[in-house]
Protein backbone atom coordinates (compact mmCIF):
# COMPACT_ATOMS: atom_id res chain seq x y z
CA UNK A 1 0.00 0.00 0.00
CA UNK A 2 1.06 3.58 -0.56
CA UNK A 3 0.70 6.56 1.71
CA UNK A 4 -2.20 9.01 1.47
CA UNK A 5 -1.53 11.35 -1.48
CA UNK A 6 -0.53 14.92 -0.80
CA UNK A 7 -3.36 17.11 -2.11
CA UNK A 8 -2.28 20.07 -4.22
CA UNK A 9 -4.33 22.73 -5.94
CA UNK A 10 -3.41 23.91 -9.44
CA UNK A 11 -3.84 27.65 -9.85
CA UNK A 12 -5.25 28.92 -13.16
CA UNK A 13 -3.14 31.08 -15.43
CA UNK A 14 -4.84 34.31 -14.32
CA UNK A 15 -3.94 33.73 -10.66
CA UNK A 16 -0.24 33.03 -11.17
CA UNK A 17 2.64 35.03 -9.79
CA UNK A 18 4.37 37.12 -12.54
CA UNK A 19 7.63 35.29 -11.90
CA UNK A 20 5.77 32.06 -12.69
CA UNK A 21 4.80 33.41 -16.09
CA UNK A 22 8.43 34.30 -16.68
CA UNK A 23 9.36 30.71 -15.88
CA UNK A 24 6.66 29.39 -18.22
CA UNK A 25 8.00 31.44 -21.09
CA UNK A 26 11.42 29.80 -20.71
CA UNK A 27 10.20 26.20 -20.71
CA UNK A 28 10.93 24.15 -23.83
CA UNK A 29 9.51 20.70 -24.69
CA UNK A 30 12.32 18.15 -24.64
CA UNK A 31 14.39 20.02 -22.05
CA UNK A 32 15.33 18.17 -18.87
CA UNK A 33 14.55 19.68 -15.48
CA UNK A 34 15.31 18.65 -11.92
CA UNK A 35 12.01 18.66 -10.04
CA UNK A 36 10.89 17.71 -6.53
CA UNK A 37 8.10 15.19 -5.93
CA UNK A 38 5.28 17.05 -4.15
CA UNK A 39 2.62 14.35 -4.02
CA UNK A 40 0.23 12.29 -6.10
CA UNK A 41 -3.02 12.89 -7.90
CA UNK A 42 -4.33 9.37 -8.31
CA UNK A 43 -1.53 7.66 -10.21
CA UNK A 44 -0.08 10.91 -11.59
CA UNK A 45 2.94 12.45 -9.90
CA UNK A 46 2.79 16.13 -8.92
CA UNK A 47 6.15 17.90 -8.84
CA UNK A 48 7.44 21.32 -7.84
CA UNK A 49 9.58 23.37 -10.20
CA UNK A 50 11.84 26.22 -9.16
CA UNK A 51 12.07 29.66 -10.73
CA UNK A 52 15.28 31.41 -11.79
CA UNK A 53 16.04 32.34 -8.15
CA UNK A 54 15.69 28.74 -7.03
CA UNK A 55 12.38 29.32 -5.24
CA UNK A 56 9.55 26.83 -5.73
CA UNK A 57 7.12 28.49 -8.10
CA UNK A 58 5.01 25.98 -10.03
CA UNK A 59 3.33 22.62 -9.74
CA UNK A 60 3.88 20.32 -12.71
CA UNK A 61 2.42 16.91 -13.50
CA UNK A 62 3.93 13.61 -14.59
CA UNK A 63 1.03 11.58 -16.06
CA UNK A 64 0.82 7.92 -15.10
CA UNK A 65 2.00 6.68 -18.51
CA UNK A 66 5.05 8.97 -18.31
CA UNK A 67 6.21 7.80 -14.87
CA UNK A 68 8.33 4.79 -15.82
CA UNK A 69 9.01 2.19 -18.49
CA UNK A 70 8.60 -0.36 -15.72
CA UNK A 71 5.18 -1.64 -14.71
CA UNK A 72 4.28 -0.48 -11.20
CA UNK A 73 0.94 -0.32 -9.40
CA UNK A 74 1.54 3.20 -8.10
CA UNK A 75 4.35 5.75 -8.62
CA UNK A 76 4.99 5.86 -4.87
CA UNK A 77 6.77 2.53 -5.41
CA UNK A 78 9.42 4.50 -7.33
CA UNK A 79 9.38 8.01 -5.86
CA UNK A 80 9.05 9.49 -2.38
CA UNK A 81 7.56 12.88 -1.56
CA UNK A 82 10.42 15.35 -1.37
CA UNK A 83 12.68 13.31 -3.68
CA UNK A 84 14.41 15.18 -6.50
CA UNK A 85 14.17 13.55 -9.91
CA UNK A 86 14.91 14.46 -13.51
CA UNK A 87 12.06 14.76 -15.98
CA UNK A 88 11.69 15.87 -19.59
CA UNK A 89 9.27 18.65 -20.46
CA UNK A 90 6.42 17.56 -22.73
CA UNK A 91 4.25 20.65 -22.99
CA UNK A 92 1.40 22.47 -21.28
CA UNK A 93 -2.15 21.19 -20.79
CA UNK A 94 -5.16 22.22 -18.72
CA UNK A 95 -4.88 25.97 -18.49
CA UNK A 96 -1.13 25.89 -18.88
CA UNK A 97 -0.03 23.23 -16.39
CA UNK A 98 3.34 21.78 -17.33
CA UNK A 99 3.42 18.06 -18.10
CA UNK A 100 6.68 16.14 -17.84
CA UNK A 101 8.04 12.66 -18.48
CA UNK A 102 10.16 10.82 -15.92
CA UNK A 103 10.44 7.73 -18.11
CA UNK A 104 12.32 9.77 -20.73
CA UNK A 105 15.14 10.26 -18.19
CA UNK A 106 14.93 6.88 -16.48
CA UNK A 107 17.85 5.30 -18.36
CA UNK A 108 20.65 7.85 -19.00
CA UNK A 109 22.49 5.50 -21.38
CA UNK A 110 19.35 4.94 -23.44
CA UNK A 111 18.56 8.66 -23.49
CA UNK A 112 22.07 9.52 -24.74
CA UNK A 113 21.82 6.81 -27.39
CA UNK A 114 18.48 8.11 -28.68
CA UNK A 115 19.47 11.78 -28.65
CA UNK A 116 22.39 11.00 -30.97
CA UNK A 117 20.03 10.20 -33.86
CA UNK A 118 18.69 12.58 -36.49
CA UNK A 119 15.87 12.05 -38.96
CA UNK A 120 17.23 10.69 -42.24
CA UNK A 121 20.27 9.10 -40.62
CA UNK A 122 21.11 5.62 -41.92
CA UNK A 123 21.69 2.88 -39.33
CA UNK A 124 22.29 -0.85 -39.30
CA UNK A 125 20.90 -3.51 -37.03
CA UNK A 126 19.56 -7.03 -36.63
CA UNK A 127 15.89 -8.00 -36.78
CA UNK A 128 14.84 -9.27 -33.37
CA UNK A 129 11.14 -10.10 -33.72
CA UNK A 130 8.58 -10.06 -36.53
CA UNK A 131 4.91 -9.44 -35.68
CA UNK A 132 1.69 -8.64 -37.53
CA UNK A 133 1.98 -4.99 -36.47
CA UNK A 134 5.66 -4.45 -37.26
CA UNK A 135 9.28 -5.45 -36.75
CA UNK A 136 11.57 -4.97 -33.74
CA UNK A 137 15.24 -4.33 -34.47
CA UNK A 138 18.40 -4.40 -32.35
CA UNK A 139 20.08 -1.21 -33.54
CA UNK A 140 23.87 -1.40 -33.55
CA UNK A 141 25.34 0.33 -30.50
CA UNK A 142 22.19 0.30 -28.38
CA UNK A 143 22.54 -0.24 -24.61
CA UNK A 144 22.85 -3.89 -23.63
CA UNK A 145 19.62 -5.69 -22.86
CA UNK A 146 17.40 -3.33 -24.86
CA UNK A 147 15.73 -3.48 -28.25
CA UNK A 148 15.33 0.07 -29.49
CA UNK A 149 14.40 -0.14 -33.17
CA UNK A 150 10.91 -0.55 -34.61
CA UNK A 151 9.61 -0.61 -38.20
CA UNK A 152 5.90 -0.13 -38.82
CA UNK A 153 4.31 -2.26 -41.53
CA UNK A 154 3.81 0.71 -43.94
CA UNK A 155 7.54 1.49 -43.67
CA UNK A 156 8.73 -1.98 -44.67
CA UNK A 157 8.04 -1.80 -48.41
CA UNK A 158 6.42 0.38 -51.06
CA UNK A 159 4.04 -2.34 -52.17
CA UNK A 160 1.20 -4.00 -50.29
CA UNK A 161 2.24 -6.87 -48.01
CA UNK A 162 0.06 -9.25 -46.03
CA UNK A 163 2.63 -9.84 -43.29
CA UNK A 164 6.04 -8.35 -42.38
CA UNK A 165 7.51 -11.85 -42.69
CA UNK A 166 7.30 -11.41 -46.46
CA UNK A 167 10.02 -8.76 -46.21
CA UNK A 168 12.26 -9.69 -43.27
CA UNK A 169 12.87 -12.50 -40.82
CA UNK A 170 14.38 -12.68 -37.33
CA UNK A 171 18.17 -12.62 -37.37
CA UNK A 172 18.48 -10.76 -40.66
CA UNK A 173 20.91 -7.84 -40.85
CA UNK A 174 19.30 -4.70 -42.25
CA UNK A 175 20.12 -1.12 -43.17
CA UNK A 176 17.36 1.40 -42.46
CA UNK A 177 16.69 5.12 -42.26
CA UNK A 178 15.77 6.86 -39.00
CA UNK A 179 12.32 8.46 -39.02
CA UNK A 180 12.39 9.65 -35.41
CA UNK A 181 14.04 8.74 -32.10
CA UNK A 182 11.82 9.30 -29.06
CA UNK A 183 13.16 9.44 -25.52
CA UNK A 184 9.69 8.99 -24.04
CA UNK A 185 9.05 5.70 -25.83
CA UNK A 186 12.69 4.62 -25.68
CA UNK A 187 12.49 3.73 -29.34
CA UNK A 188 13.90 4.56 -32.76
CA UNK A 189 11.31 4.40 -35.52
CA UNK A 190 12.94 3.14 -38.71
CA UNK A 191 12.08 2.74 -42.38
CA UNK A 192 13.31 0.18 -44.88
CA UNK A 193 11.39 1.58 -47.84
CA UNK A 194 12.94 5.05 -47.39
CA UNK A 195 16.18 3.58 -48.77
CA UNK A 196 14.39 2.06 -51.77
CA UNK A 197 13.36 3.88 -54.92
CA UNK A 198 9.66 4.65 -55.06
CA UNK A 199 8.40 2.42 -57.92
CA UNK A 200 5.84 5.07 -58.86
CA UNK A 201 8.65 7.34 -60.03
CA UNK A 202 9.28 4.94 -62.90
CA UNK A 203 5.54 4.52 -63.44
CA UNK A 204 4.66 8.23 -63.56
CA UNK A 205 4.65 8.36 -67.37
CA UNK A 206 1.99 5.64 -67.64
CA UNK A 207 -1.00 8.00 -67.35
CA UNK A 208 -3.36 7.25 -70.23
CA UNK A 209 -2.05 3.70 -70.73
CA UNK A 210 -4.48 0.78 -70.88
CA UNK A 211 -3.22 -2.18 -68.86
CA UNK A 212 -4.49 -5.57 -67.79
CA UNK A 213 -3.74 -7.03 -64.38
CA UNK A 214 -5.12 -9.20 -61.57
CA UNK A 215 -7.35 -7.89 -58.79
CA UNK A 216 -5.24 -8.19 -55.64
CA UNK A 217 -7.63 -6.91 -52.99
CA UNK A 218 -11.31 -6.00 -52.66
CA UNK A 219 -12.49 -3.32 -50.23
CA UNK A 220 -16.01 -1.92 -49.68
CA UNK A 221 -15.44 1.05 -51.99
CA UNK A 222 -13.49 -0.57 -54.83
CA UNK A 223 -10.72 -2.94 -55.91
CA UNK A 224 -6.94 -2.84 -56.15
CA UNK A 225 -5.33 -4.00 -59.38
CA UNK A 226 -1.69 -5.02 -59.85
CA UNK A 227 -0.26 -3.08 -62.79
CA UNK A 228 3.40 -4.05 -62.39
CA UNK A 229 5.35 -6.28 -59.96
CA UNK A 230 5.61 -3.41 -57.45
CA UNK A 231 2.75 -1.11 -58.51
CA UNK A 232 -0.92 -1.40 -57.53
CA UNK A 233 -3.71 0.93 -58.65
CA UNK A 234 -7.19 1.60 -57.28
CA UNK A 235 -10.43 1.24 -59.23
CA UNK A 236 -13.43 2.82 -57.50
CA UNK A 237 -16.69 0.92 -57.19
CA UNK A 238 -18.44 3.51 -59.38
CA UNK A 239 -16.14 2.45 -62.24
CA UNK A 240 -17.25 -1.15 -61.99
CA UNK A 241 -20.97 -0.56 -62.44
CA UNK A 242 -23.63 2.12 -62.59
CA UNK A 243 -26.09 -0.22 -60.87
CA UNK A 244 -26.55 -0.21 -57.06
CA UNK A 245 -24.52 -2.95 -55.36
CA UNK A 246 -23.61 -3.47 -51.72
CA UNK A 247 -19.99 -4.59 -52.20
CA UNK A 248 -17.53 -4.91 -55.12
CA UNK A 249 -17.20 -8.67 -54.58
CA UNK A 250 -20.63 -8.99 -56.19
CA UNK A 251 -18.93 -7.94 -59.43
CA UNK A 252 -15.30 -9.02 -59.13
CA UNK A 253 -13.09 -11.55 -57.37
CA UNK A 254 -9.49 -11.58 -56.19
CA UNK A 255 -7.22 -12.99 -58.88
CA UNK A 256 -9.59 -12.06 -61.69
CA UNK A 257 -7.93 -10.25 -64.60
CA UNK A 258 -9.30 -6.83 -65.45
CA UNK A 259 -8.44 -4.21 -68.08
CA UNK A 260 -8.15 -0.64 -66.82
CA UNK A 261 -6.89 2.77 -67.85
CA UNK A 262 -4.40 4.72 -65.70
CA UNK A 263 -5.97 8.14 -65.02
CA UNK A 264 -3.66 9.54 -62.34
CA UNK A 265 -0.28 8.83 -60.72
CA UNK A 266 0.00 10.84 -57.49
CA UNK A 267 3.60 10.66 -56.28
CA UNK A 268 2.94 12.74 -53.17
CA UNK A 269 0.11 10.54 -51.91
CA UNK A 270 1.64 7.45 -53.49
CA UNK A 271 -1.46 6.25 -55.27
CA UNK A 272 -2.61 5.33 -58.78
CA UNK A 273 -6.19 5.97 -59.86
CA UNK A 274 -7.79 3.78 -62.49
CA UNK A 275 -10.82 3.83 -64.75
CA UNK A 276 -12.64 0.89 -66.25
CA UNK A 277 -11.98 0.67 -69.98
CA UNK A 278 -15.13 1.54 -71.89
CA UNK A 279 -16.78 3.02 -68.79
CA UNK A 280 -18.84 1.19 -66.21
CA UNK A 281 -19.77 -2.42 -66.92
Amino acid sequence: MWSTPTRLVFMPESARDPRLQSLANRLLPGAVRTVKVAGYDGTDVLVRLADAEGEEAEIGRIPRHEVSMRQVEHPSELFEVGQEIEAEEIGRWREGQLHLSARACENPALRSFLLAFEGGQVVTGTVSEVHDFGVFVHVDGEPEGLCTGFIRVPDLAWGWIDHPGEVVEAGRRITAEVIIAETRSGQVTLSLKALQEDPLIRFADQVGRVLTGPITRIVPFGVFVRLAPDVVGFLHLSELTDQPVETPDQLAHEGEMITVKVTEVDLQRHRVRLAAVGGAV
